[in-house]
């Protein structure tokens, strides 16, 4: 059976490999503590869990869910964004549902690019962003995210022939996986430079909340008030635990909002209208149970880096993400992937290789602190045997 040439480059899937490796060491008696997947453990909202229960039993919620139904729910994100960030928003033009922000960001592209055209990526970056442009048949550039440069891309660096063939560029900040932090001044930059080249600016948002710096992350709507170029994606995956209900919405300039809303009319309607009357629950009641959020991530953060420091494993601690983004020691920092996959099924500790995320993420892994601090205590004690038995030591890696 044939099938498209796009599906090529999407055969090759690094957390594949490592479910694979986490099923074998499953096999072989390994307990695992899984750290290599960013899925929150941590229980949604008692309101917001009661506000879906409530609708199950209202018939009205029990057909299909088209845009102007999700009318209530856009008022709301417009009205979450205008208290947050201080940006007005038209909830009827600029605010469009959708099932998870990555349903967005891989659905963007189709409606930017032509066959051939480039879009901007970041390395390290997510891997959806990709996807989305290997399957609107685009071609991708990537800007290489560098510890020494706070993991922010260098613009200038973009060779004039690619910006030429250039449409959009996508960045994520706080940043998956590196934790990078972008601030409003970087955004004016990004702004700037993409209304200077033409280019659509997309801007992956899921980690806005969760920042251990006592304010949230600047919105790139903050630095483009008039939406010229821009386009956010919000997730309430992680300020709310809602992961598996699928919940996000783009907001930005109108123009992009239809596109993708053209886009997502091909191919889905919404989803169950009680989790969308839950979301909104979420967005409009009490938002204490963000805070709360934010400080047992932050309580894992200290735990797992206090515990790594003490075996000499030096990690920097991040302002903001549910992660940590650890340097290899030597020799693994040639090779993450052989590194994760020895260590799950040498100890059942299951991290996320760098090399998953780009080029440039060899030589790291991602920790994702989805586990209690004892759990993460025992992770670490796990991993110092692992080095200890394959005669290596780890090096200090210094704060950026």
């Amino acid at each position: 059976m044939l099938f498209a040439d796009r599906l090529v480059p999407l055969q090759v899937n690094v957390f594949a490999d490592m479910d694979r490796a986490k099923a074998n060491a499953r096999k072989s008696g390994q307990t695992i503590i899984d750290l290599s997947l960013g899925s929150s453990d941590l229980p949604t909202a008692p309101h917001v869990l009661d506000t879906i229960s409530e609708a199950l039993y209202d018939t009205s919620t029990h057909g299909y869910s088209l845009f102007q139904s999700t009318l209530p729910f856009r008022r709301t994100a417009a009205d979450w964004y205008t208290r947050k960030f201080g940006v007005s928003v038209d909830p009827e033009t600029e605010v469009l549902l959708l099932i998870g922000s990555q349903e967005g960001t891989a659905h963007l592209p189709l409606a930017i690019l032509n066959p051939g055209d480039f879009a901007l990526l970041t390395d390290p970056g997510y891997p959806s962003h990709a996807g989305g442009v290997h399957l609107a048949s685009g071609q991708y550039y990537t800007m290489p995210l560098l510890a020494e440069n706070g993991f922010l891309p260098q613009f200038q660096d973009v060779p004039p022939e690619v910006l030429a063939q250039s449409k959009m560029m996508v960045l994520s900040y706080p940043h998956n996986p590196t934790t990078g932090y972008a601030s409003l001044a970087f955004w004016e930059e990004a702004v700037e430079f993409c209304q200077s080249h033409n280019l659509v600016l997309v801007h992956d948002f899921p980690y806005g909340d969760v920042t251990y710096t006592g304010e949230p992350a600047p919105s790139v709507l903050q630095a483009d008030r008039n939406k010229a170029t821009s386009i956010e994606f919000y997730s309430m995956s992680k300020s709310y635990n809602m992961g598996g209900f699928r919940v996000g919405y783009a907001i930005g300039n109108a123009e992009l909002i239809t596109a993708l809303r053209q886009i997502k009319a091909t191919v889905d309607f919404n989803q169950y209208p009680g989790i969308v009357r839950g979301a909104i629950a979420a967005l409009s009641g009490a938002q204490e149970g963000v805070q709360k959020t934010v400080d047992t991530f932050r309580q894992r953060r200290d735990t797992f880096v206090e515990a790594a420091t003490h075996i000499g494993w030096h990690i920097s601690k991040p302002n903001a993400t549910q992660y940590l983004w650890a340097k290899l020691p030597d020799p693994w920092v040639q090779d993450s992937i052989d590194f994760c996959v020895q260590l799950v099924e040498a100890t059942g500790v299951a991290l996320a290789p760098g090399r998953g995320f780009g080029k440039y993420g060899e030589g790291y892994v991602r920790i994702a602190l989805v586990q209690s601090p004892d759990v993460l205590e025992a992770a670490v004690q796990k991993i110092d045997g692992f080095l200890e038995r394959s005669g290596h030591q780890t090096q200090s890696v210094s704060p950026l």
